[in-house]
């Protein structure tokens, strides 16, 4: 997918990865291994997969200051808040960990909500601000 909208014209760091649940998961694990320097991703609701053995040497130095939003709410009966959590802690390990933002929803269960969805927008604005043509 990388590839293909780099292809297209849109530069790598110009791109964010984002998921919800298995998705934010895959998009964690793909920008710690690309070696294409990315902007940024945003990870909801999700889990790093292989937490406990994601080696160092893994990270692509291409990412080692890349941005990641990661929510999760509180309530979610499905990937427990512990491993969003726990997910943050691990990323704060692997990349700068000033860049790593982790926010939770009081009573969200396995789902988004608007608070949610602000913040992902304001995210996105940050890190991927206007180009101007000049």
């Amino acid at each position: 997918l990388i590839d293909q909208e780099v292809k297209n014209g849109i530069p790598s760091h110009r791109i964010i990865l984002g998921g919800f649940s298995q998705g934010g998961a895959l998009s964690l694990y793909t920008a710690l291994t690309t070696q294409q320097k990315l902007a940024g991703v945003v990870a909801l609701s999700c889990w790093l997969p292989l937490r406990k053995s994601f080696p160092q040497a893994v990270v692509g130095s291409a990412n080692k200051d890349m941005h990641v939003l990661q929510c999760h709410g509180d309530a979610d009966p499905l990937v427990p808040f512990m491993f969003g959590t726990q997910t943050s802690e691990k990323l704060k390990t692997l990349i700068n960990p000033s860049n790593v933002t982790f926010k939770s929803y009081r009573g969200l269960p396995h789902s988004a909500c608007p608070e949610e969805m602000i913040d992902i927008k304001r995210f996105i604005e940050k890190q991927l601000p206007a180009i101007h043509d000049e």
